[in-house]
């Protein structure tokens, strides 16, 4: 089905792209970031370096590190699920038009390949997770064995702030050789942020203190806390999705049954659903296991701007308060 999707956004991409040739436009079509190099702007404007951010997560991070000098567009928004993602033909030219790619890696943006090649881009790809040392999606799934998880890395790397820090150091070196110029700009930029990202990792740990160590326990929609939970010392006991994707189908009765069971049996208080997902089988197995369903919780995108996951430190800030006051058990 995937395929087929992106066999259909390919044709409409090659259609577009005679049609630009042409010089066709779309006179009932809203300007976006994607088309705005085909719309007047400003000097200052024009005058910005043309970056596309796979999602929320690195495209915060890139505004934090380009600030005024870049014009970022988002493929996959806030509240936006990668694992579920179908491009289009406005995605397909905005990596036309870009200098630089900045993407997760690690087989998180299964749509990227075929889109990039679609559009005709020759923008740099840059996957921010290169230096993270990667570890494999959970064994603790249900209905999966460790033989299906063989070679299989866990994308979801910047729930460990540590590895964030490195995502932001590849953004900077990006920006730095498409824009050397502004070289100085942005290595400041990093300093400041990577400042600001190591008070954060500290504030986790301090927060995660406040939990009893036999209450750090973690049961999530799907397998995207591994390396937070490694970083700052929590067990995961399962998940209800028995993959590193929210593109899997619903857990069969008696895998939810054997989760509900290790629930009860690890005592844990509290279990979480995620912003990328719909909250309802979570809050089934809540009322089947007996235990409350938390707050949702960011995982795989930040929330829209205004709320209390608007940016990439927001959102850590907020999934550990959520996870300490949901565990400790006060």
């Amino acid at each position: 089905m995937t395929r087929l999707r992106l066999s259909i956004v390919t044709g409409a991409l090659l259609v577009l792209a005679v049609l630009s040739a042409c010089g066709s436009t779309n006179p009932g079509q809203a300007p976006t970031a994607a088309t705005s190099a085909e719309q007047p702007v400003t000097t200052q404007l024009a005058s910005r370096l043309p970056v596309v951010a796979t999602f929320s997560v690195i495209a915060d991070m890139t505004q934090a590190i380009g600030g005024d000098l870049v014009s970022i567009t988002t493929l996959v928004g806030p509240g936006g699920d990668a694992h579920t993602f179908e491009p289009t033909p406005e995605d397909g030219k905005a990596l036309l038009g870009a200098k630089v790619i900045f993407e997760n890696g690690v087989g998180f943006e299964v749509f990227l390949d075929d889109l990039y090649n679609a559009s005709g881009s020759t923008a740099t790809r840059v996957a921010v997770s290169n230096g993270v040392a990667l570890q494999p999606i959970s064994e603790t799934d249900h209905g999966q064995s460790a033989g299906d998880h063989q070679d299989e890395n866990d994308p979801h790397i910047w729930h460990d702030v540590n590895n964030a820090i490195i995502m932001a150091n590849q953004i900077s070196a990006g920006l730095v050789k498409a824009d050397p110029a502004n070289a100085a700009t942005y290595q400041a930029n990093t300093t400041k942020y990577v400042a600001a990202l190591q008070e954060l990792d500290g504030y986790v740990q301090q927060q995660v203190a406040e939990i009893p160590a036999d209450r750090r326990k973690l049961v999530t929609t799907h397998d995207t806390f591994g390396y937070f939970a490694k970083r700052y010392g929590f067990t995961i006991v399962g998940t209800a999705l028995a993959s590193g994707s929210t593109e899997s189908s619903d857990p069969a009765p008696a895998d939810l049954a054997d989760l509900i069971k290790e629930i009860k049996a690890a005592g844990v208080p509290a279990i979480f659903a995620e912003n990328v997902s719909n909250p309802k089988l979570m809050q089934t197995l809540a009322d089947e296991a007996g235990v409350t369903l938390a707050p949702t919780l960011y995982t795989d995108a930040l929330g829209e701007p205004g709320t209390t996951g608007a940016t990439y430190i927001d959102m850590m800030r907020y999934n550990i308060t959520t996870i300490v006051t949901a565990l400790k058990g006060e």
